[in-house]
């Protein structure tokens, strides 16, 4: 028994893969149980992490720090792939608004800081510490240490700026959901009323493409071409079918409009209005379902890389006439077919036309699903690469004695939203089907949770010896809660956005990964995603460069 003894306490690569494996797995099955109506899920990995450090298992230090920064790489990137589509699509509309209110959070959070600085006496450095673990943020924690290092501060030093963080921080993660439980109270959240809503409102401000029935009323465009039709418009349309001189087909740009036509047009929700004014009136009669038209429709997936590196009106397979491209899905975001789209494996097209025509697109955009089962690494693990590289830069600010960098985390989440969108461009495909982007997802926040668990738990009972653990723990309640309920009541009641899109957006201004994990559990959707997508980056590097201002300016 010896054996199973060593295996278990002797530090080797077989232990620590052993105490990670025990910590993952029972935290993934405590995640299941429901306190108070509410399940923690993933973050439970955590928890177990530190009572079995607190009990005094240790695993191999330099393994651990790999497994944890490894596994926050993985989640954010895979995060990135998935909502990089969606997160463009957001700039144009909402960005700026979610930036300022993460940006409040973050602000609000330091002016908290500073305030317990000048009331408790606590060393900046110390609450520095606090406030990283108060808002789960692991490269604010570092950026206040090298600050501190480079300014030879005496009195303190880095341990207890770590064991602060380690006190705040699992009081943190439970902060950061119970806001989140708290709002859903203080707004009156009805968590079904609210998926319908979000629904609604993601038609009216994402532009989804409506189809609506029109008879050509228009004089001016009779004995014109089609396409006339296009010109007279800002945003792409497609007119999928047609009923012109008695007979239902799918019109090509060429075609001479006439009286007693009837088009079905697809185009944004928000510009119906033009469209009708444009064209003439709505009809009753479905052309979808004509006894006599030979039309068919289907939904084609993309997988021929081939066709992913021109513009849809570039693509000569695509210049046919008994065959129309309607609507394109991807990720989730859905949008009206245009000559100046770039396709990307994974897209998911709807295509109007004869049999002969429709099969024609499948074969030329591949629709063979078992192209895709099976991931390409090598563009993944060279955007990981990339995010890595672009997480180290140093940057050199203005009087700062210390560069700042944006992590581990900011980095290939950064490059990982660039490439889900331009990825294509540069010939490097990383789609990933949805189950292997989830699989990716939550091994990387599981390893991630294990190891900061496993490696912060062990200074609990020294923390509380002298009662400092406790005045950190209500300092980080107050650091955590109070901007993201400021916040989100203002996110609610002023600007009008979801409940969902507010767990996103304060999970992201708290850059925190079992935050987002509990939203979507939540929403069963990526809605909260987005809007996590859409602050990371900024909030990232304002809670480094916060850190470090906090230390270099208090000190």
């Amino acid at each position: 028994m010896n054996w199973l003894i060593d295996l278990f306490t002797q530090e080797s690569v077989a232990q620590t893969v052993l105490i990670y494996a025990i910590t993952i797995a029972f935290g993934i099955w405590m995640g299941r149980v429901k306190l108070f109506g509410v399940s923690f899920g993933v973050t439970w990995v955590l928890f177990i992490g530190i009572l079995l450090s607190y009990i005094g298992v240790t695993v191999n230090k330099e393994i651990e720090h790999f497994l944890r920064d490894f596994g926050l790489i993985l989640f954010v990137y895979s995060i990135g792939l998935q909502v990089g589509p969606g997160f463009f699509a957001s700039l144009k509309q909402k960005a700026a608004i979610n930036n300022v209110l993460a940006a409040s959070v973050v602000l609000l959070g330091i002016g908290i800081t500073i305030s317990l600085h000048f009331v408790t006496g606590n060393h900046i450095a110390i609450l520095a510490g606090v406030m990283s673990g108060a808002v789960t943020n692991t490269p604010g924690l570092g950026a206040a240490q090298a600050a501190f290092k480079d300014l030879h501060i005496v009195g303190t030093d880095n341990s207890t700026i770590t064991l602060a963080y380690a006190v705040a921080y699992p009081f943190g993660v439970f902060g950061i959901i119970f806001s989140l439980i708290i709002l859903r109270k203080l707004l009156g959240i009805n968590i079904e009323k609210e998926k319908e809503r979000h629904r609604k409102l993601d038609v009216l401000r994402s532009g989804k493409p409506v189809s609506i029935h029109l008879n050509l009323e228009n004089h001016q465009l009779f004995g014109q071409p089609l396409r006339r039709i296009f010109e007279l418009l800002h945003e792409p349309i497609v007119v999928s079918r047609m009923l012109h001189h008695g007979e239902v087909i799918t019109p090509t740009p060429d075609i001479i409009l006439a009286e007693g036509d009837v088009l079905l047009v697809l185009t944004s929700k928000t510009q119906v209005d033009k469209v009708k004014i444009v064209i003439g009136s709505p009809t009753n009669i479905n052309l979808k379902n004509a006894p006599d038209s030979n039309l068919i429709s289907r939904q084609i997936i993309v997988t021929r890389q081939e066709v992913t590196h021109k513009r849809l009106g570039d693509l000569d397979e695509m210049h046919q006439h008994d065959f129309t491209l309607t609507r394109l899905n991807r990720a989730g975001i859905e949008m009206v077919t245009n000559g100046n789209i770039y396709l990307q494996l994974g897209d998911m097209v709807k295509v109007v036309g004869t049999e002969e025509g429709v099969e024609r697109v499948t074969k030329a955009l591949g629709n063979s699903l078992k192209r895709l089962d099976v991931p390409d690494l090598a563009p993944i693990f060279i955007g990981i690469a990339l995010g890595v590289v672009l997480g180290s830069i140093p940057f050199q600010i203005a009087n700062m004695p210390v560069a700042v960098k944006i992590g581990m985390a900011g980095g290939p989440l950064i490059v990982a939203l660039l490439l889900s969108r331009y990825g294509s461009y540069m010939y490097l495909n990383n789609y990933t089907t949805n189950s292997a982007n989830l699989m990716i997802r939550e091994l990387g926040i599981a390893l991630f949770l294990a190891g900061v668990g496993l490696g912060s738990g062990h200074n609990l009972s020294s923390a509380f010896s002298d009662g400092s653990g406790w005045n950190w723990i209500w300092m980080g309640i107050c650091i955590t809660m109070i901007p993201l309920l400021i916040v989100g009541v203002i996110a609610n009641k002023f600007f009008k956005k979801t409940y969902f899109e507010i767990c996103g957006l304060l999970a992201g201004a708290s850059t925190d990964p079992p935050a987002l994990a509990f939203a979507l559990k939540m929403a069963n959707s990526d809605i909260p995603s987005a809007t996590y997508a859409t602050v990371y980056p900024l909030t990232m590097i304002l809670r480094i460069i916060g850190a470090q201002l906090l230390v270099l300016l208090f000190s």
